[in-house]
């Protein structure tokens, strides 16, 4: 029952194609000769960077794989990921740099999302390409990427299909055209700066600490740095099973243990420490009390000490390949040693002599600070705009604070509102300094005779301006022109009944909670005019009988500074929607509480 709960768990995963141009017939086996010989100059070109690397779970594997209907013979490659993002953009740098290398391959990549590399461009792609029609279309060629545009009417370019293009029409297209369909400046930014800094950005990935293992395990870690992931996986993953595997060491025994330093990935290391466990009590692995300095050490040389679980009762996995061993001279073979199978092969075959690893102990390299797994809300935030390739706003000064505009709160939420809005969601201003926003007053009021039938000649609204509507209104007056005229009295006697109910809604909700919740333009005429008591009351009365508009701006921002000085400098919808608006507001001074004091 446990082991078809672990099949069940579905991993990330990151799938990539190179293809030969330009695609022309040829022998099967001539190809699969050409392809496999590609494999092997790829591998061995770019093993500098792929074998000192440490990946959570697979590593970047080639193999041959045959055509199959209308996808002709190429090198396939799949990779599990796991919990490490990072692994899967190394793989987009490491295709994007095999492309620029071998000018005649063309690549594909897509993980269980769908077109990622989309994805992460989604703010400047053409408003035409969609998750519907996106299916072969992104590549990666002379190590830029390029994406197949559909024609902007049909027969406009004889060279693009109308429909989504097959393997051999888009590999075609990139070997004729590959100058007309590179993608924007803006699309290869976003992904670029997502891959910027490999293959040097690898080591700033990597963490040391100093570990109390086995000495069996020191070994194996020496020879093969990458199977600490094997590891961690072991311990993270583990379930019942293993743990009963684990009550007796036979292999890498506790009285064994000696101090050493660990490489790992960061998400390694976090997933490592992050979890609480207390071996046992007939494993023979005591920890000495949480105030003891070498505590850390002692808890995940323990922890890593599961994998003797893995390496005897663990199924077999899929993992991390020799890359000459198995990708180079076995091309063909998609099996690879499970970890546990190696790592008994690799205690068989490497000597190793106790006294001397003891011996290194005295000169151990220092641990790495782990305080970055501990982060402020203000680094995180500045991690994600740097994520989202956002520079972060310069700080507020003392004198703008004082002087703050908050009208620029009500001024970004009004263009916000006029943006356009689909079932998809609606579109958030790029920058602040982008251009004024248009308003397309017919598709606007195209909306609404779908839903309440024919228009209205004048809208008689308390919460908006003249101006707002100056050009719906002479929309309005051209189209009446036309009407005849038992529909403009139909049109008119529908717009008098919805007033009639509008003001009756309002009268009845304006003396209770909800009404008297709201600002109004006549209570803030009132605190800025200096009356007496009894003009105050006269206000008061006339005010029942008047209805008065609702000063909606005021409200507004009300509304939004409470909530986010409730936010008390964390991240929350407050700041989050006026952060991607453009408008950042002064840290709050006010310490006053913001409930509203209520009545005995």
């Amino acid at each position: 029952m446990e082991e078809n709960k672990k099949l069940a768990i579905v991993e990330d995963t990151v799938k990539y194609c190179l293809f030969l141009i330009p695609d022309e017939p040829r022998d099967p086996e001539k190809h699969k000769e050409i392809l496999q010989k590609y494999i092997e100059r790829i591998m061995i070109q770019f093993a500098p960077v792929l074998v000192p690397y440490i990946w959570q779970n697979q590593s970047f594997n080639l193999k041959y794989k045959p055509g199959k209907r209308d996808v002709p013979a190429h090198m396939f490659g799949v990779t599990k990921f796991g919990d490490n993002i990072e692994d899967e953009w190394f793989i987009v740098y490491v295709v994007k740099q095999i492309t620029k290398e071998f000018p005649e391959l063309v690549a594909r990549i897509e993980d269980n999302d769908g077109e990622f590399l989309l994805i992460e461009a989604a703010d400047f792609l053409p408003k035409w390409l969609d998750p519907d029609n996106s299916t072969n279309r992104v590549f990666f060629h002379h190590g830029e990427l390029c994406i197949i545009p559909a024609p902007r009417k049909p027969g406009a370019a004889s060279w693009l299909p109308t429909t989504p293009p097959t393997i051999p029409q888009a590999l075609n297209i990139i070997s004729t055209h590959s100058e007309k369909i590179l993608a924007s400046e803006s699309i290869r930014a976003a992904v670029n700066r997502r891959i910027r800094g490999y293959p040097e950005k690898i080591q700033a990935s990597l963490h040391q600490a100093h570990c109390f293992l086995p000495a069996g395990i020191v070994a194996v870690l020496k020879q093969r740095p990458r199977l600490v992931a094997a590891g961690v996986q072991a311990f993270y993953l583990r379930d019942p099973v293993d743990l009963r595997a684990c009550r007796l060491f036979k292999i890498f025994l506790p009285e064994t243990r000696i101090m050493t330093s660990v490489t790992f990935t960061k998400c390694l290391y976090a997933q490592l420490v992050q979890q609480r466990f207390v071996p046992d009590r007939r494993s023979g692995y005591k920890l000495p009390p949480p105030s003891h300095p070498q505590y850390r050490a002692h808890e995940l040389g323990m922890k890593l000490g599961l994998i003797e679980g893995s390496a005897q009762y663990q199924e077999r996995l899929e993992m991390a390949k020799n890359y000459f061993q198995f990708s180079v001279n076995q091309p063909e073979s998609s099996l690879a040693m499970s970890p546990g199978e190696e790592i008994l092969t690799l205690l068989q075959t490497i000597p190793f002599d106790i006294e001397e690893l003891k011996k290194e102990e005295a000169n151990l390299p220092p641990e790495d600070d782990d305080q970055w797994l501990d982060l402020s809300p203000h680094q995180l935030d500045q991690l994600l705009q740097e994520a989202a390739g956002k520079k972060e706003p310069e700080p507020i000064s003392k004198g703008e604070k004082e002087n703050y505009d908050l009208t620029q709160v009500s001024e970004s939420m009004r263009a916000f509102i006029s943006k356009v809005s689909t079932h998809k969601g609606a579109e958030l201003p790029r920058e602040p300094s982008e251009a004024p926003i248009t308003f397309d007053a017919d598709s606007f009021l195209n909306y609404f005779d779908k839903i309440l039938g024919p228009r209205p000649h004048e809208s008689d609204s308390d919460d908006l301006d003249e101006d707002d509507f100056e050009c719906l209104e002479s929309d309005d007056d051209l189209d009446l022109e036309t009407q005849e005229p038992g529909e403009e009295a139909s049109v008119k006697g529908t717009l008098d009944d919805l007033q009639s109910y509008m003001a009756q809604m309002d009268q009845e909700l304006a003396h209770t909670s909800i009404g008297k919740s709201f600002t109004t333009q006549k209570q803030m005429e009132a605190l800025s005019q200096t009356t007496n008591n009894n003009s105050d009351e006269e206000d008061s009365g006339a005010g029942e009988s008047i209805m008065t508009p609702v000063d909606v701006d005021l409200n507004l921002v009300s509304n939004i500074l409470e909530s986010y000085s409730s936010q008390a400098g964390l991240a929350g919808p407050a700041s989050n929607l006026l952060q991607s608006m453009g408008v950042q507001l002064p840290d709050n001074t006010d310490h006053r509480p913001t409930s509203k004091p209520t009545k005995d």
